[in-house]
């Protein structure tokens, strides 16, 4: 896991690459997703970190992901609720999961990662 962390409850925007990074070291996901018309996602100065959404304090993170098809969809999504609050504290964390994928491989390549 990232050192990179924030104080319960805060949402530094920063955080969104440290969260995205976790949840890609994940063995299920496939991908990060910003949903059709790609609209979640953090933008940073000079960049957009795609899949994940970190808003204000009080309000929950959301992330997108493209998943293995294989394990059971509910463990996963637990799992990286838990991947996120490791990083974010107690937070609510919305999971949007776009696809399910039977070959390993992204298809998309590492556009699809970021």
């Amino acid at each position: 896991m990232s050192a990179r962390t924030a104080e319960p409850g805060h949402h530094d925007s920063g955080i969104a690459e440290a969260i995205a990074e976790e949840l890609l070291a994940h063995p299920s996901v496939v991908a990060m997703s910003g949903g059709p018309l790609g609209v979640l996602a953090t933008h940073l100065p000079g960049r957009k970190v795609n899949g994940v959404r970190v808003p204000g304090p009080g309000e929950p993170i959301e992330i997108g992901v493209i998943l293995r098809l294989g394990d059971p969809l509910p463990q996963v999504t637990e799992e990286l609720r838990a991947r996120v609050r490791a990083l974010a504290g107690e937070v609510r964390v919305d999971v949007t999961v776009d696809d399910v994928r039977a070959d390993t491989a992204s298809e998309a390549g590492a556009a699809d990662r970021r």
